[in-house]
């Protein structure tokens, strides 16, 4: 009976059965909801990986930080697939819109609802009422890819052409040499980004006394085409013109000067502004001489009483000079800062500049003025300063042969090559464009950082003059101004400089001031003009307004530099300098070695030894000038690098 019950096996079947169910279920169960949960967790990451692209363009073009936070959110639930969307959250960390690209991080955390998994609990006779929530994070970092936006703000003034320290070659040379490099090499890096369009954009802003907007911007809306600015006409006295010809006057009406009289003839009626003076001079091209018979004596009811052979001579005229495309500096503030044009408000017009003739007369009959062009025609005035603002001198035409270019004449002080907007260097076209701009910088003039950074700015600014860059607000954008110059701000009096080289001797000793205008011309206008007012002192520290000389102009023209450059930086402009042969050890050097340092941003990337950001400010001699055109290549690099 006992042997009968071992080999019974009819119910075995079923206890076997009962007794494997606990397992077999759990293997189910876990095989399943694994499958669930692995399918769940992919679709949750896709949908991740897809909402951090798209919302790092978003981003791109401008977006909001709220609007990308919503933007991510609902791109992350339309793409979740078979995974409910109460099951997922999205946690968003957005880059700091003050730096660039940034870095955009995603996070994600699904909860998942097992199927069979609570079942294999009860089997296994655990507590059902337990944790049945599986859980996972998954997270995902994109680095917005930066498009770069650089004007490169070139010392061109005249000790540029020396040879550097440390080389053979000329400042200007090495300059052009490794400028070029520093383009190429980012602009190979551009390159990489196939699916954005103007990744990496250059400038080129050349500076010497002035700085030179192009003379094809001269009907732009941003310049002062009417003459209303409050600093167009300041060197001028058109009163004189009626003084002179009660017929061909010049009077004001509502803000614009126009001609009046009937000895304009056909030209009467027409506004007066520097763009129409400089039209409005002409030089004699040819003379020739004939003679006719004509009446020669007339009698008192105007018949004719004698005729006779007279002598006739002609004149074919020509211009004499054109707008070199200089501009002077806006009036405080408007000169450190990046304010818009508007029409409605003169003052925030671009003027063109126009250097005044200057007295004929001399001081002491041995210095000549230093920009003495035209005849003055006032051979009973007494008074060089009426001399310099006398207007009907510009309307003889009988004795100029000679035409005027560049730096000279009206154009003095305006000796640079016009800027050149921003250009994308992805193309070979461009990057010869900007090739070709810094290959045809000279060497010539005075030094104004000042103007230089300020157009700089403007370059890179959204905003007109020139609005070629992205807009202000667009993230993952970086606009970068470098600045680099050999010398410390110039503006020089008169008799600091050689006046321009007549027949005569003593010219060397430098040109009179019989005018008193206590300076040369150039973007400032004069330092005192016929108001004796002077824009250069206007919002300056440091710098007394009594004190006329080299060395307090400096001073003024440095601290509108140090404005621009805090301005500029508030702006979310980085800026970078480079000092260029300047001696540490000379005390005025050294003045702007430091200002140039203060002006300078600070590193995103880079720290010093007490974990502070470097400063973005090289002094480089000429020897070393293209391992410092390196290192801002790896500053510009490293804005750039893409996660």
């Amino acid at each position: 009976m006992l042997r009968n019950f071992v080999h019974d096996r009819r119910g075995n079947f079923a206890m076997m059965t009962a007794l494997m169910m606990a397992p077999i279920m759990g293997v189910t169960a876990l095989a399943i909801d694994y499958s669930q949960v692995s399918r769940q967790r992919q679709m949750t990451l896709n949908a991740l990986d897809a909402a951090g692209i798209a919302t790092a363009r978003y981003l791109t073009q401008g977006a909001t930080d709220a609007e990308a936070e919503a933007y991510a959110k609902d791109f992350f639930r339309a793409n979740l697939g078979g995974v409910k969307p109460e099951n997922a959250t999205l946690l968003i960390t957005l880059p700091n819109q003050n730096t660039g690209g940034g870095t955009l991080k995603l996070e994600a955390q699904l909860k998942y609802a097992p199927i069979f998994y609570p079942v294999f609990q009860k089997l296994r006779g655990e507590n059902p009422g337990g944790d049945t929530k599986i859980d996972f994070k998954a997270q995902s970092e994109v680095r917005l890819k930066n498009t770069l936006e650089v004007a490169l703000v070139l010392d061109n003034s005249g000790s540029m052409g020396y040879t550097g320290t440390g080389s053979s070659e000329k400042r200007l040379a090495i300059l052009k040499s490794a400028a070029k490099e520093l383009v190429k090499t980012i602009a190979k890096e551009g390159a990489q980004m196939k699916q954005v369009q103007k990744p990496v954009q250059f400038g080129v802003v050349p500076f010497a006394a002035s700085v030179n907007v192009g003379p094809d911007n001269a009907t732009a809306t941003w310049m002062d085409t009417d003459g209303r600015s409050p600093i167009h006409h300041e060197n001028f006295d058109w009163s004189t013109m009626a003084a002179f010809d009660a017929e061909k006057r010049v009077e004001q009406s509502n803000g614009i000067y126009y001609k009046r009289g009937e000895n304009w003839g056909a030209e009467a009626g027409q506004k007066v502004t520097r763009f129409t003076l400089y039209d409005d001079i002409k030089r004699v091209t040819s003379t020739s001489t004939d003679w006719a018979y004509e009446c020669t004596r007339f009698y008192s009811d105007g018949s004719c009483r004698r005729y006779g052979w007279v002598e006739k001579t002609t004149r074919t005229h020509g211009s004499f000079a054109s707008w070199g495309g200089c501009v002077e500096m806006r009036p405080y503030p408007l000169n450190i800062n990046d304010a818009p044009a508007d029409r409605t408000r003169p003052e925030t017009l671009f003027v063109p500049m126009f250097a005044p003739d200057e007295t004929d007369k001399s001081d002491g009959n041995r210095r000549p003025a230093n920009n003495n062009w035209w005849d003055d025609f006032t051979s009973g005035s007494t008074s060089a300063a009426y001399d310099q603002a006398y207007m009907p001198k510009y309307y003889d035409d009988t004795y100029e042969t000679r035409a005027m270019g560049m730096d000279e004449g009206p154009n003095a002080s305006c000796s640079t090559k016009p800027i050149t907007a921003l250009t994308d260097v992805g193309s070979t076209t461009g990057l010869n464009k900007i090739y070709t701009a810094i290959d045809a910088m000279e060497a010539n003039g005075a030094t104004n950082v000042t103007e230089g950074l300020a157009w700089g700015w403007r370059v890179v600014s959204g905003r007109a003059p020139f609005s070629e860059g992205r807009p202000d607000n667009e993230t993952g954008n970086d606009k970068v101004v470098i600045v680099l110059t050999d010398g410390a701000n110039t503006y020089y009096t008169p008799g600091s400089v050689s006046a321009q080289d007549y027949s005569g001797s003593y010219y060397r000793y430098g040109g009179n001031d019989l005018a008193g205008s206590r300076s040369i011309y150039s973007n400032y206008g004069y330092v005192r003009n016929r108001a004796g007012n002077s824009r250069l002192f206007d919002g300056a520290t440091g710098a007394s307004s009594y004190d006329y000389s080299n060395g307090n102009y400096s001073k003024a023209m440095t601290s509108h530099m140090s404005a621009i450059c805090e301005n500029a930086k508030s702006d979310k402009i980085m800026v970078m300098t480079v000092a260029l042969d300047l001696d540490a050890t000379d005390a005025n050097e050294k003045k702007q070695i430091d200002a140039l340092k203060t002006c300078s941003s600070e590193s995103r990337t880079r720290k010093d030894g007490n974990g502070k950001p470097v400063k973005l400010f090289w002094n480089a001699t000429s020897g070393d000038l293209d391992d410092a055109f390196k290192a801002i290549g790896d500053e510009l690099s490293n804005l750039r690098i893409v996660g």
